[in-house]
C-alpha cells in the first residue's frame, strides 16, 4: 500500500472505530447485510435469531446505527445495502438491490460472499458506469477509465450524509475535475 492508501485506510479506520455506530459492527452489520441482500425487509426478530442476541440487544445496537431505514411497518430496508432506489444499483444472485454509495458496491460482495453486478451513473456525466464485483475482486469495469471519489470525513455520525453522498463513479478522471474544483 502506498504512504496515500495508508493515509486514508488510518483515516477510515479512525472515523468509523470512534463513532458510535462502531459498537453494532461486525456482530449484527453483516448479518442484516446477509438478510438484506435477499430482497426483503428484515425484522428484528429475524436479526435476533440470526446473532443469538436478544431483541433488546438488537433493538439498542440498531438505535446506534442513525441511518438504518426502516419501512411503514417497522422493519429494515436499509443500512449501506437497501431496497430503496439509489442510483446505485446492486445485483446479486439476480436480486435487484441498492447501496448507499459507490464504495459499498466495492467492498459488500467480500461481505456477502457473492458476486454483485454493479450500474451506477458517472455522477458528472451520467455515463452509465458498469462493473462486476466477485469477493476478491473487479472482473469488469466499463468504461474503462471509470474512477470512484473517496473524501474521508471527520465525523461519520451520520454515515449516509457525512460520508456516502460524498462517494460517487465517474467515467473518467476528467469527469471528476469540476466537481473536485467545487471541494
Amino acid at each position: 500500500m502506498d504512504t496515500t492508501s495508508d493515509q486514508i485506510a488510518d483515516r477510515l479506520t479512525t472515523a468509523f472505530s470512534t463513532a458510535d455506530h462502531a459498537r453494532a459492527r461486525p456482530w449484527l452489520w453483516s448479518t442484516l447485510l446477509r438478510l438484506l441482500s435477499q430482497g426483503r425487509p428484515v425484522t428484528t426478530g429475524q436479526l435476533s435469531a440470526a446473532t443469538d442476541a436478544s431483541r433488546e440487544e438488537v433493538r439498542e445496537a440498531l438505535a446506534t446505527l442513525p441511518d438504518t431505514e426502516y419501512d411503514d411497518a417497522g422493519r429494515i430496508v436499509g443500512s449501506g445495502l437497501t431496497l430503496n432506489p439509489t442510483p446505485h444499483r446492486f445485483e446479486v444472485d439476480g436480486r435487484h438491490l441498492y447501496t448507499w454509495c459507490a464504495l459499498d458496491t466495492l467492498m459488500f460482495p467480500a461481505v456477502l460472499g457473492r458476486t454483485a453486478h454493479v450500474a451506477s451513473p458517472c455522477h458528472a456525466t451520467g455515463t452509465l458506469v458498469q462493473l462486476t464485483v466477485e469477493p476478491d475482486r473487479i472482473t469488469r469495469v466499463e468504461p474503462a477509465t471509470a474512477v470512484v471519489s473517496l473524501l474521508v470525513p471527520d465525523d461519520v455520525t451520520f454515515v449516509r450524509s457525512s460520508f456516502c453522498d460524498q462517494v460517487h463513479f465517474f467515467a473518467s478522471i476528467e469527469a471528476t475535475r469540476p466537481w473536485l474544483g467545487c471541494r
